[in-house]
């Protein structure tokens, strides 16, 4: 699995300070000290960037999911076990940040389940728009890729888990031929998409 750096966006503001001058009248009168206006003191800045960890995705067609927290075990990311929800990815980047990847995967189907939530992501095309929310929070993302990919291949040729570079959303599935004595699917389905502009 590849390894995660998590990044954190710090604002700091600076102090302005004004220097002190005199001036002095010329000629026969007294001279004089000009005021000086009190130094100013900076403050730090205060971040206008809303971020947030996604509850809700909704896809085209007003398709929408619960999201939940999922981690990883043994290098191996667990989605949530009901298929009608999908995981985010805890060692990602929450929605809205300036940098990095946040990662949801999901099922497409299971034994026990039926057809998964994720199923959608076999029609979605590039130029689709999916939601993320969060309490009062949410922020849109337009697709601009849909791969298909070996399933060893996920985390070595996609950078699906990327948490460097701006900010992106990255959806995850199975696909491809379904191999019982191998374990399931041999593909994934890796939808990326870029922020329209900032969270509200």
């Amino acid at each position: 699995m590849v390894g995660v750096l998590c990044l954190l966006a710090l604002l700091s503001g600076c102090a302005a300070e004004a220097s002190p001058g005199a001036s002095t009248s010329r000629g026969d009168s007294p001279s004089a000290q000009s005021s000086v206006a009190p130094a100013r003191q900076g403050r730090p800045a205060e971040s206008q960037r809303i971020q947030f960890i996604p509850e809700h995705l909704t896809l085209p067609g007003h398709a929408s999911a619960e999201v939940l927290p999922a981690t990883t075990v043994d290098g191996l990311l667990r989605v949530p076990e009901n298929v009608r929800h999908v995981g985010w990815w805890d060692g990602s980047a929450r929605a809205g940040e300036p940098f990095g990847s946040t990662v949801i995967a999901g099922h497409v189907d299971s034994d026990t389940g039926g057809i998964g939530f994720f199923v959608r992501l076999r029609r979605i095309q590039v130029g689709d728009t999916v939601t993320l929310r969060a309490d009062s929070h949410r922020i849109k993302y337009r697709v601009t890729s849909v791969r298909k990919v070996a399933r060893k291949a996920l985390a070595t040729h996609t950078q699906a888990f990327r948490q460097t570079g701006p900010h992106r959303l990255v959806l995850i599935t199975c696909t491809g031929n379904f191999h019982r004595n191998r374990g399931g699917y041999d593909s994934n389905l890796v939808v990326i998409a870029k922020p329209l502009g900032m969270a509200r």
